[in-house]
C-alpha cells in the first residue's frame, strides 16, 4: 500500500541494514553488545562480529565466536588449532585438547583443564549444529570420557 504522505513518485529511501545500524549505535555512543542486540533485533553474536570487522575490541564471546578471538589466557593454545571438517580432523583436535588437558593436569592447573574441555563442547556443538555427527561424536566421547573419570575422582 502506497504512503499517502508521500509525493507519488518521490524515491524510496532504503532501510538501513543491521550492520549500518549496529555501527551508527555505537558511533553515538551504545556499546553495549546485548543492548545493541536487542535495538537493532539482532543476535548479539552478529554484534559482536561486526563490531570486530571494524577494529573494534569487544569483550564478547558465545559458541560461534572464533578461536581467533581470545577469551582468556588460555585460548592462544587453542587459536586456530582445531576442526572438524572430517573424521580425521575431529580427532587430531581432540588429541590437541587432551593433550593440553593433560599437561594442566600434571601442573594443577584446573582452569586450563577446564578451558580444554570447554573447547572440546564447543567443538562438539559446533559439529552437531551443523550436521557434522561423526565428527561431532569423536569430541562427545572424550567429553564422556573425561567428565566420568572426574566422578572417579
Amino acid at each position: 500500500m502506497d504512503d499517502p504522505t508521500m509525493p507519488t513518485g518521490a524515491p524510496k529511501v532504503p532501510e538501513p541494514t543491521k550492520k549500518e545500524q549496529i555501527l551508527s549505535l555505537y558511533a553515538a555512543g551504545v556499546h553495549d553488545v546485548e543492548g545493541l542486540a536487542q535495538l537493532t533485533d539482532a543476535r548479539p553474536g552478529y554484534v559482536a562480529e561486526v563490531l570486530r570487522e571494524e577494529g573494534i575490541d569487544v569483550n564478547y564471546y558465545d559458541l560461534y565466536t572464533s578461536t581467533q578471538h581470545p577469551m582468556n589466557a588460555y585460548s592462544r593454545y587453542f587459536a586456530g588449532r582445531l576442526g572438524f571438517k572430517d573424521e580425521a580432523t575431529a580427532r587430531r583436535s581432540v588429541a590437541y585438547i587432551d593433550r593440553l588437558h593433560q599437561q594442566f593436569a600434571r601442573t594443577g592447573d584446573r582452569a586450563g583443564q577446564h578451558h580444554a574441555q570447554v573447547m572440546a563442547l564447543t567443538m562438539f556443538n559446533r559439529a552437531r549444529w551443523t550436521g557434522k555427527h561423526r565428527e561431532a561424536e569423536v569430541f562427545r566421547q572424550w567429553l564422556l570420557h573425561h567428565l566420568a573419570a572426574q566422578e572417579d575422582a
